[in-house]
């Protein structure tokens, strides 16, 4: 399987400008954590962009005791799992990057780019807004995403912008443009 067929959430900080090293591996480890919670290792998922739909092969670890106690909050390591995947899957089907964590009240929560562009200001960003769910089907992810695509539309910036909602359990990720139905 070719490189562009995988969603790597290793080293995600080395592709993402907009990620530290700890941020990095912190989202890493916390979608290791959701995905080990109903998942063997490979898995494969569905990423449906702006209704093309893609299948992709994320290999994780198998967290240690230690791993899953630090994220045992189920609401937070789902949020920062979706966080991690999301940005992956977008760089994965679209060749965009996190570039920068957005402001409060903007309607997303990371500025995107595409891969290798030199941003002298934030302005030809994309917003992306995320949204994790640790159970549920597809009925809920897409519902989500819908709630998602309403959030970003009242942001208070004017940039475009795109929702990823992570689905854990039924292994998908929707992704879509604001504008688009959902």
């Amino acid at each position: 399987m070719s490189e562009a067929e995988n969603i790597t959430l290793d080293l995600l900080h080395e592709r993402h400008p907009g990620l530290t090293p700890a941020l990095a591996q912190s989202y890493a480890e916390a979608a290791y954590v959701c995905l080990a919670r109903y998942h063997q290792p490979p898995v494969i998922f569905s990423v449906n962009n702006a209704g093309n739909k893609l299948d992709r092969t994320v290999d994780f670890l198998i967290p240690d005791k230690r791993t899953s106690n630090a994220n045992a909050n189920e609401i937070d390591a789902t949020e920062a799992g979706a966080y991690g995947l999301s940005l992956a899957a977008v760089e994965s089907v679209a060749g965009m990057v996190a570039v920068s964590r957005a402001e409060t009240r903007t309607g997303a929560d990371w500025y995107i780019a595409p891969t290798g562009e030199l941003l002298e200001d934030l302005e030809s960003c994309i917003r992306l807004e995320v949204s994790g769910i640790s159970a549920g089907n597809s009925s809920d992810v897409n519902r989500r995403l819908k709630e998602k695509i309403a959030q970003a539309a009242k942001g208070t910036s004017n940039l475009p912008a795109i929702a990823a909602v992570v689905g854990f359990k039924v292994l998908e990720v929707a992704i879509s443009p604001l504008g688009v139905k959902a």
